[in-house]
């Protein structure tokens, strides 16, 4: 399998279907004499950010421990383990309502989506 090409950037659907974001990150643990072995994928901003570099990081996690708390600052991570499938999306043996991806979703759609007329939160 080619992690880059069949996970990074895929969509992330949890076990009920629902859609919970990207794979922003891989997380391989190095092994002194085996090959790294993947332990778990990761999502969110702080991800995307450390893409660009630790600075950009750095400054998205305190973006988003001001905005949303200290949880925020941190990405949301998945064990390996519970990947289920890898097809046209990943699929995770997840909940996304018991993640803080979910409460993000939830917060920003009854502070600021549901508070532009005419939306639909």
């Amino acid at each position: 399998m080619d992690l880059v090409r069949d996970v990074l950037d895929k969509q992330l659907v949890d076990r009920h279907g629902a859609k919970m974001g990207r794979v922003d990150g891989i997380v391989a643990e190095l092994r002194p004499g085996r090959p790294p072995e993947v332990i778990a994928i990761e999502t969110g901003s702080v991800t995307m950010a450390r893409r660009i570099g630790e600075r950009a990081a750095r400054w998205v996690a305190r973006l988003a421990a001001r905005i949303g708390g200290a949880r925020y600052a941190e990405p949301y991570r998945i064990p390996w383990s519970r990947v289920r499938s890898i097809k046209i999306d990943i699929q995770v043996d997840v909940d996304v309502l018991d993640t803080p991806l979910g409460r993000w979703q939830r917060w920003l759609s009854d502070h600021i989506v549901g508070r532009i007329p005419g939306s639909r939160s």
